[in-house]
């Protein structure tokens, strides 16, 4: 059979409270914490360790439970309390893991001949990386590459919102003056999402390798991004407001670049 804890002040609880909480425990360990049978299975398919899985009986099979496992991973049996105190969605999945973190540096980054990629700079809360990565799943980019984040990858929140895009997408994060090295380096053009001084979207050939780049909702793209520009292009606005939400935009010029690429993986 397997271990079953019952207490909420067991150590293994504790610690998963903190993992889910404080991202400077989550570095320095190299581990985060999964919820949901969804992204569960999503984590495995992209190649992620899962070191502990947990599971309220009451809510899942234990038939089930192996299919979520990977190689040494610990199964451990929860009482509804506790399963309640750990979970976000409360009695809805019935399991909760702990999985590594993997690398996710410039090099780590597999391009073709031909990549799109979406670079978003500095994204201002972790719902926006969350829809920035599920709006790039959809449109099966070659990567996102997020630079200067004021959050982690694994940010509760992120996991969250991101419906489990975090673990299907190839992610990188960097500063800005590092991603642009890496982009000229590669010779991929840089399309810029600014208003001012800025051509329309649809105006802009995306047929060959390019990076779309979009900025926070706030106070949009920095000035080294609007410098680094092979063009700067915009998404006319036809309202009274000057901005939309930056997954919106994402979505709306990755879309208009594999419309030009006819849809091709």
């Amino acid at each position: 059979m397997f271990k079953e804890i019952t207490s909420l002040q067991n150590p293994i609880i504790k610690r998963i409270l903190l993992l889910k909480d404080k991202a400077k425990q989550r570095n320095i360990e190299g581990v985060f914490v999964i919820e949901g049978q969804r992204e569960l299975s999503l984590a495995i398919k992209g190649g992620y360790v899962i070191k502990s899985l947990l599971f309220e009986p009451n809510l899942i099979d234990v038939s089930r439970i192996v299919a979520y496992k990977t190689k040494g991973t610990e199964i451990i049996q929860i009482s509804t309390k506790v399963y309640n105190k750990i979970a976000y969605r409360g009695s809805t999945e019935g399991i909760v893991a702990i999985a590594e973190s993997k690398s996710h540096t410039l090099e780590d980054l597999k391009l073709g001949s031909n990549p799109l990629i979406l670079v978003a700079e500095a994204p201002e809360k972790p719902g926006n990386i969350g829809a920035l990565l599920r709006t790039a799943d959809a449109a099966h980019v070659d990567a996102v590459i997020i630079a200067n984040p004021r959050t982690d990858l694994y940010n509760s929140n992120v996991i969250r919102s991101s419906v489990g895009g975090l673990f299907t997408v190839s992610i990188a994060v960097a500063t800005s003056e590092e991603t642009i090295g890496f982009l000229n380096e590669r010779s991929i053009p840089i399309y810029s999402a600014v208003l001012q001084e800025s051509m329309p979207y649809i105006d802009i050939d995306f047929g060959g390798a390019s990076a779309l780049v979009v900025g926070p909702e706030s106070t949009g793209l920095s000035e080294i991004w609007r410098s680094a520009a092979d063009k700067k292009i915009q998404i006319p606005m036809l309202g009274d407001l000057d901005s939309m939400n930056v997954s919106v935009a994402a979505g709306i010029l990755l879309f208009e670049a594999k419309r030009q690429r006819k849809f091709l993986m």
